[in-house]
């Protein structure tokens, strides 16, 4: 019963539901604006000392956790503009997975390299600009 339900269509996302919302919990009261706590950090910049096109990522969740906008917009402003997206594929991800259905999304190939183009253009502006 038990290896049944971890091959469950819906136990994927249900998981990364679940993990994302431990996470939220523990940055919700947890201020990453202030050093010396206890969250990772991005391993692309401890490497190479340039923001990544996600760096900002936490700051922002927790920014908007606590309704600065304005605040999660100087973040990353990308990021900020691509999370609905990206709630949106969840939770379809999550209704096909319910009604038990694997679903993945396709990206076309152009897509795709669009996808990453506009990654690299922000990290690069990001590292030029600041």
């Amino acid at each position: 019963m038990r290896a049944e339900l971890l091959r469950h269509p819906a136990a994927a996302p249900l998981a990364v539901l679940v993990a994302g919302a431990l996470g939220a919990g523990y940055l919700y009261g947890t201020d990453p604006h202030e050093p010396g706590h206890v969250l990772p950090g991005c391993p692309f910049r401890f490497i190479t000392g340039l923001l990544c096109p996600a760096c900002g990522g936490t700051r922002m969740t927790y920014d908007l956790m606590h309704g600065q906008f304005a605040a999660a917009w100087l973040d990353n402003r990308a990021l900020l503009l691509a999370s609905p997206f990206a709630l949106a594929l969840l939770g379809r991800w999550l209704v096909e997975g319910l009604r038990g259905r694997r679903w993945q999304p396709e990206l076309s190939p152009r897509t795709q390299v669009l996808v990453l183009s506009l990654a690299v253009v922000w990290a690069v502006v990001r590292n030029i600009v600041n």
